[in-house]
């Protein structure tokens, strides 16, 4: 069972770092019914494998070299939710290796990233109740990490505020973090993207972030965020929580430069059914991410 995480209040956030507490399966949708348009690249969807691993899988991201694919499994608090890792053989099959070792403890590990020079992002309930932060990094090593700490410069050190998703951008310059406020259910009440950026061994929020994803936070549920390597388009899943079903959606957004803001959001059409947590490859055509299949979690991949 997974540690609550309390500021005063009971908060258990432990269970929806991907917000799957939701156990509905929802419909792709935009805030207040607006018409989104749709970003017909890719291609259909199609499974991934990965070989010796039969459990759920959730959180997935593909090292910048294309050799690793890291998730988590289940993001549920009555299960320890460990990072794991598998080798790729093929853009659709990986080889099972394992649980990261050096990272994994008895509260919540997910939501693994890492840049170009090795180091190693993800999210762990482990000191949230003393430190109200919850983004660490370490150094990745073929499936071992090492050094693991907080980011220091990220958390808002608010009760109730929690970092609980964020992609580090393959420069290693650029954190994209989303902040989420828990008023004691598993869903947020509230879920935006923010910018944070290196400065010297720690992190700072941008100031220009609110700005530079004017077009893409709502209010809607905005989180899981995948970053290009050019810093010019960027995934992310948007969860509108009106009427009777949730509504899930992965979006795209772009811009022309990386001092201009993101533009209007646009819906990927060959995507669809409870889907989160876009990663998109080093090279830019493959695009991963986790959907509920009955009652499981796999990841799929679509390509362009």
């Amino acid at each position: 069972m997974k540690r609550s995480l309390s500021s005063g209040a009971a908060i258990l956030v432990v269970a929806t770092l991907s917000l799957s507490g939701c156990r509905t399966q929802g419909q792709a949708g935009s805030p207040a019914g607006r018409a989104v348009p749709e970003y017909r690249a890719f291609g259909s969807p199609q499974r991934v494998t990965i070989r010796g691993y039969d459990g759920d899988a959730m959180e997935p991201f593909i090292t910048k070299d294309g050799r690793w694919l890291l998730f988590n499994n289940r993001n549920d608090p009555r299960i320890n939710t460990n990072l794991h890792f598998a080798a790729r053989v093929d853009d659709l099959t990986f080889t099972y290796k394992g649980e990261i070792t050096g990272v994994n403890t008895a509260a919540l590990e997910g939501v693994p990233s890492v840049d170009r020079s090795s180091n190693l992002f993800f999210i762990s309930t482990r000191s949230y109740a003393e430190t109200l932060s919850t983004l660490h990094h370490g150094r990745w090593n073929d499936g071992e990490a090492s050094g693991v700490e907080l980011v220091a410069g990220v958390s808002q050190r608010q009760p109730g505020m929690v970092t609980f998703d964020a992609e580090i951008a393959g420069d290693g310059k650029t954190l994209f973090i989303v902040d989420g406020r828990f008023t004691g259910g598993q869903v947020p009440e509230t879920a935006d993207i923010a910018i944070a950026t290196r400065d010297g061994a720690s992190f700072r929020r941008l100031p220009s972030g609110s700005d530079i994803l004017n077009n893409v936070n709502t209010a809607a549920l905005e989180f899981a965020p995948a970053v290009s390597e050019d810093l010019l388009e960027l995934f992310f899943t948007r969860i509108e929580r009106s009427g009777v079903q949730p509504k899930t959606a992965i979006l795209r957004s772009a811009r022309g430069s990386i001092d201009a803001p993101f533009g209007m959001p646009e819906q990927l059409s060959s995507i669809s059914g409870f889907v989160e947590a876009p990663a998109l490859s080093g090279d830019g055509r493959s695009l991963y991410y986790h959907k509920r299949e009955g009652e499981r979690f796999i990841i799929l991949r679509v390509a362009r």
